[in-house]
């Protein structure tokens, strides 16, 4: 099986002294993983960074075992925020939801469009709060819908609006900015509130029931914004 495409780097792992074993999204292919070899040079290791495109060519043998790529960088998305350790671990955390959340070698048009506009998203001044909706069209698009419109209870508390979620052993409140679209709140609770709020549906919903561990990396992004 040979075929050239373009994708964006998910993950990476050491395989041997010099090598790689990398997940890439393809905009053809969807999610595959291969070895590059050589994947530590200096030549190639400054661009193999997480959520960066490349020019990929990938070769294997057969469907049941590992091929390996070869590589081009098409254009370097992570390096733009070394500087800024809060979109850096948001990019980290985003590429993996991706890789736990995709299956092997199903291509996904929606979901590469998705990536595009992910980075259209970080490069904005009010990133975070598009980013959580973000995240739930990624969720819908791969058959987990929250559906919150359709859950909450409005109420009005000292003249203020409240939406509440209730369950048969649980109530909580749903930040107003994940209900009321023209609510403008940037503050920055709020939006951790929001941002908790998808974890525990995700944990709830696809990661428990699958087996899948709750990612670091999401940890750690969520630690870096506090």
């Amino acid at each position: 099986m040979i075929w050239d495409d373009s994708g964006f780097l998910l993950s990476k792992n050491k395989y041997s002294e010099n090598s790689l074993i990398v997940e890439i999204f393809t905009k053809n292919y969807g999610k595959n993983s291969g070895i590059i070899y050589g994947g530590t040079s200096k030549k190639i290791k400054n661009y193999l960074q997480v959520g960066n495109e490349l020019y990929v060519n990938y070769n294997s043998k057969s469907i049941s075992r590992l091929g390996y790529f070869k590589i081009e960088i098409y254009k370097a998305f992570s390096p733009v925020y070394f500087e800024n350790s809060q979109k850096l671990h948001c990019i980290t955390s985003a590429m993996n939801l991706i890789k736990l959340l995709t299956a092997e070698s199903q291509s996904n048009q929606k979901i590469y469009n998705l990536i595009y506009e992910f980075y259209e998203i970080i490069s904005l001044n009010n990133w975070l709060k598009k980013y959580i909706f973000w995240e739930l069209k990624l969720l819908k698009t791969l058959g987990y819908d929250l559906e919150l419109d359709t859950l909450v209870n409005k109420t009005i508390i000292n003249n203020k609006t409240q939406y509440i979620v209730k369950s048969s052993n649980e109530e909580r409140i749903v930040p107003n900015f994940l209900i009321d679209k023209e609510d403008s709140s940037e503050d920055i609770q709020t939006l951790l509130n929001g941002l908790k709020l998808v974890s525990d549906f995700m944990e709830k919903t696809i990661l428990k029931p699958n087996n899948l561990n709750y990612p670091l990396s999401r940890i750690q992004f969520v630690s870096s914004l506090k």
